[in-house]
C-alpha cells in the first residue's frame, strides 16, 4: 500500500510536469490554479490521502530553488543534460534533490522514492541515471558533513 507521502510525491510530480509544460510553451498561468486543477481531477477518496501541506512545500520548494537544484543535478549528469530529460523525469529528479538538500526527509527515503517513481514513469536508463545522480549528491553531502 502506498503511503500518503508517496501518493503526495506522485501528485507533486504531476503538478510540476504541468508547470514545466506551461513554462516550455510560454503559457501564462498561476501555480495555485494548476494545483487546484489537478486536485479537482482527483477522486475525493484519493484526495484524502494527499498531505496538502507536504504537497505545497514540495511544489513551492522546487520552484523557489530550481536554479540551485538544477546546478546539483547538472554537476553529476554524465552524457545527459537536464533539458534532454522528459518533463516527468525532470519533475522526479527535482523533487528528489529538493527533498535531499532542503528538507529533513531521510536521505535514503528521498532516493528510494525517486527510484520508485522513475521505475513507474520512466525507462530503465533514466531510472539508473536518476539513481546515480542522487547517490552522488548524497555522498557529496555526507562527505561535507551535511
Amino acid at each position: 500500500m502506498k503511503t500518503n507521502r508517496t501518493i503526495t510525491r506522485q501528485m507533486a510530480m504531476t503538478i510540476l510536469y504541468q508547470i514545466f509544460l506551461y513554462n516550455k510553451n510560454k503559457i501564462n498561468f498561476n501555480t495555485c490554479d494548476v494545483i487546484d486543477e489537478v486536485l479537482d481531477g482527483i477522486e475525493i477518496d484519493n484526495r484524502k490521502k494527499i498531505d496538502t501541506d507536504f504537497l505545497f512545500n514540495i511544489i513551492n520548494g522546487v520552484i523557489d530553488n530550481i536554479d540551485e537544484i538544477d546546478k546539483y543535478v547538472s554537476k553529476y549528469l554524465e552524457n545527459w543534460t537536464l533539458d534532454r530529460l522528459g518533463l516527468t523525469d525532470q519533475a522526479i529528479i527535482r523533487i528528489s534533490v529538493y527533498e535531499l538538500v532542503y528538507t529533513d526527509t531521510p536521505d535514503l527515503v528521498c532516493i528510494n522514492e525517486a527510484i520508485e517513481l522513475s521505475k513507474q514513469y520512466s525507462d530503465e536508463k533514466v531510472s539508473k541515471m536518476i539513481n546515480g545522480v542522487l547517490d552522488k549528491i548524497y555522498h557529496e553531502r555526507e562527505d561535507n558533513g551535511e
